[in-house]
């Protein structure tokens, strides 16, 4: 879970620069757009569209904007994206998952694969790479909603599969089937979550030295600057020294 953590903490600091958040509440609402034209408009009754506004809120994104994109879904307007996925390797063979929302596939994998070339990688077949990570749900909490036994007593009576606590928060795992039945035990018992959706967890992770963890971060953060890309999920794990040089 390292790798994996350590992206979420450059997702945050990411989110908190306000170059970049315009193109955050952008993706987020073609996601809103998207999960409510696939199943509901009705957040109760559409878990993905329910996932989809939890993120938004937890990017501080306005009520008016997330509404907004809802009502767009509603009325049928907007354009139709399809969901895309591109897998490959980066440097030093790390692998690394991209998931994306796209009205032009043609071309949202030739700038994806135009920065797989960039930085010495290449683009891999279908299912290329996916077999080295779990499909798997992830609910957070904030530190403050309950202590490290506390959520782990409430995340087992939920029926999920592994919690996780530190100083950031609390992070529980559940099985791709059981998010929905899983976040909604959570919510009943301590409130709403911060975020709640499925993602791309390495099975095995790959150190990787200095040089090679600022090539794969330049990698990513030129990916993730890609109107299309949603996600992008990597196996590589950083260890605390180098990502304190790195931040600097």
């Amino acid at each position: 879970m390292a790798g994996h953590s350590q992206f979420k903490n450059i997702m945050h600091r990411k989110g908190a620069q306000d170059a970049k958040r315009s193109k955050i509440f952008s993706k987020l609402a073609r996601e809103i757009t998207v999960a409510a034209k696939l199943g509901m408009p009705d957040p109760a009754m559409n878990p993905r569209l329910r996932a989809a506004i939890l993120a938004a809120r937890a990017e501080n994104m306005p009520k008016d904007n997330i509404d907004r994109a809802i009502k767009k879904a509603a009325g049928g307007e907007g354009d139709n994206y399809e969901e895309v996925r591109y897998e490959g390797y980066g440097p030093s063979g790390i692998a690394i998952v991209v998931e994306g929302l796209t009205d032009n596939r043609n071309r949202t994998a030739s700038e994806v694969r135009s920065v797989f070339t960039k930085f010495g990688g290449n683009l891999g077949s279908t299912g290329s790479v996916a077999h080295m990570f779990d499909r798997v749900g992830v609910i957070t909490y904030k530190p403050d909603v309950a202590g490290a036994d506390a959520m782990l007593e409430a995340a087992i009576e939920a029926g999920a599969e592994d919690c996780v606590s530190t100083d950031d928060g609390h992070e529980i795992a559940t099985s791709v089937d059981d998010l929905g039945t899983v976040r909604d035990a959570l919510e009943e018992a301590l409130g709403p979550a911060e975020s709640a959706k499925l993602t791309f967890k390495p099975t095995v992770t790959t150190a990787v030295d200095e040089d090679t963890a600022r090539s794969l971060l330049k990698m990513i953060d030129l990916l993730e600057d890609n109107d299309d890309v949603q996600n992008v999920y990597s196996n590589f794990e950083v260890s605390d020294e180098i990502m304190e040089k790195l931040s600097a």
